[in-house]
């Protein structure tokens, strides 16, 4: 008879993590400890609505806005947590606070949870929340942000809003993926997909824009209405700028006078090169580089700042 292995006591992981903090299941933790059943259908199922907000010398940016798509996600997708926003809002300083960082990626997640019986009605589940901290990362990097990002067009379709709403923030990035991998493969540093009319849409975790003859575009089908892209459509209309969502074919972006990316998880983020052919000069744009430097002025503005109140810190 085939001998048994002994149960372990306690869950080892031998793999590192980065510095942070975590909230589930009432309590804050390490980063490290912060465990999901694998019989979660957040995981099973990528049936889960997330948002992300980032922390940038000591205070969160447009959290606000990070808050009411959360909640407004979850509604759509039929989940609940036992938190308001207020209390949501004070879970995520928590995190923040006890992690010590003062640039912070933070993310707070609905997941459909579990039921007791494994059942495939997620009527039955019970949804789960969870909050966590770590240091700030960008989607591009600092050589990528100098020279700019070179982009590639796939022909791989970002699942259609009759499938997916994309305005609510979710896991399903199968598709994203796909198109990582195609565009190493031409190498690029990252993928653009297309909409069902063939268009362009977005990237994996970023907005586009295209900007031509003084005219700023950005798509409007199949897309994630991000907060830095809003923050762009408002900076536009404070300097004067024409600024549309709309369809963007793949031959336009190409041709733009200069072409920008935007996402929490980085800011603005200028574009150089696309299917290995420069935009414009082929070197950072004019107003991408105003763009870049009127965003993260921003952070400095009380209208959009929360500040954070660490450990042994003055009420600030």
């Amino acid at each position: 008879m085939h001998k048994l292995p002994k149960l372990t006591a306690r869950h080892v992981d031998p793999r590192t993590y980065p510095p942070g903090v975590a909230y589930m299941d009432g309590q804050y933790l390490p980063i490290q400890e912060a465990k999901l059943s694998v019989l979660d259908y957040g995981f099973l199922h990528s049936d889960a609505t997330y948002d992300v907000v980032h922390v940038w010398n000591g205070a969160f940016f447009r959290l606000g806005d990070h808050l009411e798509r959360f909640f407004r996600g979850m509604s759509e997708l039929h989940m609940s947590i036992p938190y308001d926003t207020a209390q949501v809002t004070e879970i995520l300083h928590n995190c923040v606070a006890l992690s010590g960082l003062e640039n912070a990626y933070v993310e707070f997640i609905c997941t459909r949870g579990t039921s007791p019986e494994f059942s495939r009605d997620p009527r039955d589940a019970e949804n789960r929340f969870i909050a966590f901290a770590i240091p700030f990362g960008s989607v591009a990097n600092k050589e990528q942000m100098e020279r700019g990002l070179h982009l590639a067009v796939t022909d791989v379709l970002r699942i259609p809003p009759s499938s997916v709403d994309p305005t609510v923030k979710n896991y399903h990035w199968l598709d994203m993926v796909k198109g990582l991998y195609a565009a190493y493969e031409r190498g690029a540093d990252t993928a653009v997909l297309i909409d069902v009319n063939g268009n362009v849409s977005e990237g994996p975790g970023f907005n586009i824009f295209a900007v031509k003859d003084g005219v700023v575009s950005t798509p409007n089908l199949s897309v994630l209405l991000g907060i830095t892209r809003q923050t762009i459509v408002d900076l536009c209309a404070e300097m004067g700028l024409p600024c549309h969502a709309q369809d963007i074919a793949v031959e336009d972006l190409k041709s733009a006078d200069e072409v920008f990316v935007t996402s929490t998880a980085g800011g603005v983020m200028p574009v150089s090169k696309i299917d290995g052919q420069p935009i414009g000069s082929g070197e950072v744009g004019l107003l991408s580089e105003r763009m870049m430097a009127l965003y993260w002025q921003l952070h400095a503005d009380d209208r959009y700042r929360s500040v954070v109140s660490y450990p042994g810190a003055t009420d600030q």
